[in-house]
């Protein structure tokens, strides 16, 4: 009997009406795509695939689309949120413009297949690779998910929206007076990752009366899969709203150091809240004394810009300032998994043949 070809394969699936959840035996000569032939299917279905203009989330849509009609598999109208997504298969795709793969809310599952699509800086798909979960452990150096709390922005109405009155108690003895012109006044050297200092630190409604005029403002959009550029653009316009001489950034929470001011910009409802709680009681890492006390993560102020994106501009429309303390009064925390959790892979090059 002469081997299958990937043509077989595909031919069998279209007669069966399966769909992608549908349970295969892995022994299962007819339906079940061998590793070598179905690496063979999803690159001759999705090289070349353009994915330009296309946010990250519509990415992972049109790959698993052009992953389905290259096996022969009817694209469903939404896919499941399963794990992995082509069930039957038992395989899952990755898309793959750096090299740094991540897993989520999962181990990697030794005998799962895993599509690694590999895009080209011009967003076009070079090439896929399938392999087993168990090639991939060894790049798993930390052998640790990497957890992160997440909440939700619906915007209203209402674009200007100070949902913290005040600073919490423990920060109030240590605010500026409103008189001050800009951060500048009492030290012209100072930077917006300085360490927090009583003359310049303002109040929670002075750095809103401030930030305020930013909403309606447009900056040139760095593109849908450069959340940290764009992220950077607006962390400029705060540090000039605020008053800094200099743009400054460190990398490190809170954004503007010198301000305990953490910066969101959303263009979708996902607030990513990083390792740790904003009304968390524990003191802020690398933040110093503040006179008697010890900055917390629930001190931190909270500015959160929604945006929307058009025709090459980012657009602020909301925003949202509110102290850690009170977040969770204004700002609904998902639940389920309380923290999503990733593993992150570095790949070799040479994985794809580079």
């Amino acid at each position: 009997m002469p081997a299958r070809t990937a043509d077989d394969y595909f031919a069998a699936i279209v007669a069966s009406g399966m769909d992608i959840y549908a349970p295969i035996d892995i022994d299962d000569p007819i339906h079940y795509i061998p590793t070598p032939i179905l690496e063979e299917l999803l690159n001759r279905g999705l090289v070349g695939l353009d994915l330009t203009g296309a946010a990250s989330r519509t990415r992972s849509k049109m790959v698993k689309e052009a992953a389905c009609k290259a096996l022969g598999y009817p694209v469903p109208k939404s896919f499941n949120k399963c794990q992995p997504r082509f069930t039957g298969q038992d395989f899952d795709t990755s898309n793959q413009q750096k090299l740094n793969m991540q897993i989520w809310n999962e181990p990697i599952v030794p005998t799962r297949r895993y599509a690694l699509v590999r895009i080209g800086a011009d967003n076009i798909v070079r090439t896929v690779k399938v392999v087993l979960g168990e090639i991939l452990i060894p790049f798993d150096r930390s052998g640790k998910l990497t957890t992160k709390y997440q909440a939700q922005v619906l915007p209203g109405p209402e674009k200007l929206n100070l949902l913290a009155q005040r600073d919490t108690d423990a920060l109030m003895p240590y605010l500026a007076s409103t008189s001050m012109r800009s951060v500048n006044d009492s030290n012209p050297f100072v930077s917006p990752i300085d360490q927090p200092k009583r003359l310049s630190l303002f109040s929670i409604e002075e750095i809103f009366h401030r930030l305020a005029p930013l909403v309606g403002r447009s900056f040139q959009d760095a593109g849908r899969t450069q959340d940290r550029n764009r992220g950077a653009d607006l962390h400029r316009m705060v540090c000039q709203a605020l008053g800094y001489e200099n743009y400054q950034d460190n990398g490190q929470f809170p954004d503007v150091l010198n301000q305990l001011l953490e910066v969101k910009l959303q263009t979708s409802p996902t607030i990513d809240l990083g390792l740790v709680l904003p009304n968390s009681l524990g003191a802020v890492r690398g933040v110093h004394r503040l006179g008697s006390i010890q900055p917390r993560h629930c001190d931190t102020r909270y500015a959160i810009f929604c945006a929307t994106v058009a025709e090459g501009q980012v657009t602020l429309t909301h925003l949202y300032l509110t102290s850690g303390e009170k977040f969770f009064d204004h700002f609904r925390q998902f639940q389920g998994k309380v923290q999503n959790a990733k593993i992150q892979l570095p790949l070799p090059r040479a994985l794809f043949g580079e």
